[in-house]
């Protein structure tokens, strides 16, 4: 039986800094990551729980040149669908946001949960079946901070159209996309959310 470890002062002092500072990155330098650095993380998220332990998460990197342009303009139109649900001031503050890193972050991954693993046996998930979604939230989040705690910003892109990923990257019609990440080394560091410094809580009439 292993010993567990024990996390002093010190230690829980980092964890509540790596919480504050874990921020949705949209604005990336375009320098890659490195590769080993990439296989730790994605090691460090097979670690997060999972309903009956399915591990459901399925990650599928984007690279090629072709899917990426189809992603932006996926987001494109989506982003232009949402723009028309506001009006007045709260539109023009919406135009202003910048929403997705799609252009600049070196890594790019869409991340299903794959609905017909066998792994698990359904244990856990007869009456809560949506537990399986929310175990790939739980991957998603623990490669979020595993990638912070190595100076690197993540940016969870929502504006896009599920079907259209599904189509870009070929996966099977079971696997359903639950986000769409963008990994790379951030330009600048706030630990102030940008949607708070960019005002979108408040009135904009007041900006």
């Amino acid at each position: 039986m292993s010993t567990p470890p024990v996390f002093d002062d010190g230690f829980r002092d980092k964890l509540g800094e790596l919480f504050a500072w874990r921020r949705d990155v949209r604005r990336f330098r375009r320098e890659p990551v490195p590769d080993v650095l990439l296989t730790t993380l994605l090691d460090q998220m097979q670690l997060a729980p999972s309903v009956g332990h399915s591990q459901p998460w399925r990650w599928v990197r984007v690279d090629g040149p072709d899917q990426r342009l189809a992603v932006q303009a996926s987001f494109s139109r989506c982003n232009a669908d949402a723009l028309a649900d506001y009006e007045g001031e709260r539109a023009a503050l919406y135009a202003r946001l910048k929403l997705e890193g799609l252009c600049e972050a070196p890594v790019q991954f869409a991340v299903f949960c794959d609905h017909a693993t066998a792994q698990g046996h359904g244990l856990g998930r007869r009456t809560m079946p949506e537990m399986l979604d929310y175990s790939v939230v739980a991957a998603i989040t623990q490669f979020w901070l595993a990638a912070r705690a190595h100076g690197l910003g993540l940016g969870w892109v929502s504006i896009l159209d599920p079907a259209e990923i599904a189509g870009i990257t070929g996966v099977p019609p079971e696997w359903k996309l639950i986000g769409y990440l963008c990994l790379g080394y951030p330009e600048e560091e706030h630990e102030v959310p940008e949607l708070v410094r960019a005002g979108w809580e408040s009135d904009p009439r007041r900006n």
